[in-house]
């Protein structure tokens, strides 16, 4: 494979740029700055850029829809504004935001808006009203970025908090939080199967999270400095990343590895975004400049199945993962708050519930049971004291844990299976139908 080929320079942002996208037809850029405007750039012929300076303070993110026939911002200046992307640059602005609203994005069908907030908020809005119609309010710090999942039922957000949390887009409840422990999340993004989540953290690191598993897949410390924003490629194999060690890095999602640096930025790498179709993608930085690269990369099969495009799972992440998982657990039964792993499994169970319907009340039980032996193990060693049985209560507790976190994550993985069995019948099926059409 070749290394991505820098195509494009686009100069005329007076400061940092904080968003691009790319038009469905790949034939506009569209990006955001804290010079207070939006420009749209014909990138591949000679056309004039279009700058429109509406908002009265920074302009946060900006995107396309989906159908690329309005624009959305977002602004310091507490507003989001629908625009209509053309030399007029007219737009509507819609307002309900108490802070700076950090990022914009269409649903995918071009019906809504979410939004998120210094208000500490996620906002959704209807877009021919430009009417605001709810509120997810369980952060408890600015809230860096929210984004749909590809089939527009879930949202995931990132926070200063340092959460990542996955909601449900149509009861508002958060279904799951992955906690970080040094940084905080400062961008997110969907894999393009909706089955993994990508976050870039303020410690320098690119994550993949599985969100069927409700588990860390992947991790890469590539970078030397704050990881800024995140882009998949549309194929579901590669992920570019951005960064303000003021460069940009290509991931191989398969082989789990980096596969090159790019370099061409004066300043901190600010956003980054892939087309489409991933033939191209842009950087924007603090030297206010935009870079158009062509990326090299297999462009995704017509009518693929997206089950079959996730990133492998990395064994020693997972295994690191699971062993800090019963670290959590053993050390929580020496502590003086030991519901913390049992609040943990709880979370993870109730997160696993809402996405998986197969075998729902079987989980619930061994969760249940789970929970119900660990309170009465806890009273058990409550009542032992300063027994000197109570290191032989210990290990037994410890390995009946084990056991049931091992059936849990058996049923898991079973859940797993069944579902690609089932999205394989689906396409035979559909296969058949359209043959005999």
């Amino acid at each position: 494979m070749e290394d991505p080929e820098l195509v494009q320079n686009l100069r005329g942002h007076k400061d940092t740029v904080t968003g691009v996208h790319f038009n469905p037809s790949q034939k506009q850029v569209a990006s955001s700055s804290l010079d207070g405007s939006v420009m749209l750039w014909n990138w591949n012929s000679d056309k004039k850029a279009y700058r429109f300076t509406a908002h009265t303070d920074a302009v946060m993110d900006i995107c396309f829809s989906r159908t690329g026939h309005m624009m959305a911002s977002g602004s310091r200046d507490r507003s989001i504004r629908l625009w209509i992307p053309n030399l007029k640059g007219e737009s509507t602005e819609f307002k309900a935001h108490q802070g700076a609203v950090r990022s914009v994005e269409f649903s995918p069908e071009n019906l809504r808006l979410v939004s998120s907030s210094d208000d500490k908020s996620i906002k959704l809005w209807t877009v021919h009203r430009s009417k605001f119609t709810q509120s997810l309010n369980e952060h408890t710090n600015w809230v860096r970025c929210v984004r749909w999942s590809p089939d527009g039922n879930l949202l995931v957000s990132c926070s200063d908090d340092k959460t990542i949390k996955l909601w449900d887009e149509k009861s508002g409840s958060c279904i799951q939080t992955f906690h970080e422990g040094k940084g905080y999340g400062q961008h997110v993004a969907f894999h393009p199967s909706g089955s993994c989540i990508g976050v870039g953290t303020s410690d320098s690191k690119v994550k993949v999270f599985d969100i069927r598993a409700m588990k860390l897949q992947q991790q890469y410390s590539a970078h030397e400095g704050p990881v800024t924003q995140v882009s998949f490629h549309p194929s579901g194999n590669y992920l570019v990343s951005s960064s303000q060690d003021q460069t940009v890095k290509l991931y191989d999602l398969l082989s789990v590895k980096p596969l090159c640096t790019l370099y061409g930025h004066e300043k901190d790498v600010s956003c980054i975004a892939f087309s489409p179709h991933g033939e191209y993608f842009a950087s924007g930085s603090g030297d206010g400049k935009i870079l158009v690269w062509k990326s090299n990369l297999e462009l995704p099969a017509k009518g693929g199945n997206k089950e079959n495009q996730m990133p492998v799972p990395s064994k020693d992440v997972l295994k690191e993962s699971n062993q800090i998982e019963d670290s959590i657990a053993k050390l929580g039964l020496n502590s003086n708050n030991p519901s913390k792993p049992a609040e943990f499994s709880s979370n993870k169970a109730h997160a696993e519930s809402q996405l998986f319907s197969s075998n729902k009340a079987n989980a619930e039980s061994q969760q249940s049971s789970s929970n119900t032996y660990r309170k009465s193990a806890m009273a058990e060693l409550g009542k032992s004291g300063k027994d000197e049985s109570s290191g032989e209560v210990m290990r037994e507790v410890l390995v009946q844990l084990q056991e049931m976190n091992n059936q849990l994550d058996t049923l898991t993985q079973t859940v797993l299976f069944m579902e690609k069995r089932l999205s394989l019948v689906e396409t035979q099926v559909k296969l058949i139908s359209d043959s005999k059409s």
